[in-house]
């Protein structure tokens, strides 16, 4: 019995009732600012928003080629890619050809040495072209070994 008398809020409630009952100037102020605090925490606790874990993805693959392909089928669709990838890279070259022709025409008009530069320019794309060489024979180097198991 002891226990139920102890926490019984009931007294506490009656008390408080008592207390608000009594006149007193600042009993409203009182109750309005001490249940503030509660309520800027009730408002923020209530407006926050929670994220939850995303849905995961559903993956649908798509293949555009046919998996029943011959090997002549794909050595002939690659020959044809080739074909387009080599065509592409001559136009390319060509494009860069013209652009560096306009750069001496005008660096002549200006009057610089456009051989040296052209000279210059040379050097540094066949560097360009001897380390894209090395790095290629390194790969297949490792690729290799790799392959071997060593």
């Amino acid at each position: 019995m002891l226990s139920k008398s102890r926490f019984n809020p009931g007294h506490g409630l009656a008390d408080f009732w008592n207390e608000i009952r009594r006149p007193q100037p600042y009993r409203w102020p009182f109750l309005a600012l001490s249940m503030l605090p509660v309520a800027a925490m009730l408002y923020w606790g209530l407006n926050s928003t929670s994220y939850g874990e995303p849905e995961r993805p559903k993956v649908t693959y798509i293949s555009t080629l046919d998996s029943a392909r011959s090997d002549a089928e794909i050595i002939a669709e690659n020959l044809a890619n080739q074909q387009i990838k080599d065509l592409r890279a001559a136009e390319e070259a060509r494009i860069a050809e013209a652009k560096r022709n306009i750069y001496k025409a005008l660096g002549k008009a200006a009057g610089m040495d456009v051989e040296a530069i052209e000279r210059k320019a040379e050097a540094e794309r066949a560097a360009e072209e001897a380390a894209a060489a090395k790095r290629r024979e390194q790969a297949l180097q490792r690729s290799a070994s790799e392959s071997t198991g060593q």
